[in-house]
């Protein structure tokens, strides 16, 4: 197995970077005993600036064979920290790898969206899409934190 986090641009010394950092080592830390590897960080980035139209082909591209895809998308499913752990836990047990999309400013093409096994919103407003990374990088170590019966998440 294998997880992706595929983002477009590259997170600079910040202090976004710094809690995506933090959160991803507590995510492997946590998920080495349950069989969850580090996430890898993919970042793309279409220096020509066109938006949509060009990080469309970067991400296209960076999406892993095979691999179950869940979009960061406004639109999409709103699940519980619980549901989100258990899908997690289910793809791990299916031998799965998993490859989460987070666009750019604008969001994500429609086709894009379309090749989606899972599209997943972390609530009904819209965020900016670095500080998306640091959400869901926190929901990633949450689940594994769920999955192993730590007490960070307190239902």
């Amino acid at each position: 197995m294998k997880i992706t986090l595929l983002t477009v641009g590259r997170l600079r010394k910040s202090p976004e970077l710094a809690l995506v950092d933090d959160y991803l080592d507590r995510f492997a830390k946590t998920g080495r005993s349950l069989g969850l590897p580090p996430v890898q960080l993919v970042e793309v980035e279409d220096k020509r600036g066109t938006g949509m139209a060009g990080e469309t082909p970067l991400i296209d591209r960076a999406i892993p064979a095979g691999a179950f895809v869940v979009m960061m998308d406004e639109r999409g499913e709103q699940p519980t920290s619980p549901e989100f752990a258990s899908r997690i836990g289910d793809l791990r047990d299916q031998g799965r790898d998993i490859c989460f999309v987070i666009g750019g400013a604008d969001g994500l093409d429609p086709s894009l969206r379309s090749r989606a096994d899972w599209q997943i919103s972390l609530g009904r407003m819209v965020w900016p899409h670095m500080l998306v990374r640091v959400m869901l990088a926190e929901q990633l170590y949450r689940a594994a934190s769920i999955l192993s019966g730590a007490p960070y998440h307190r239902a």
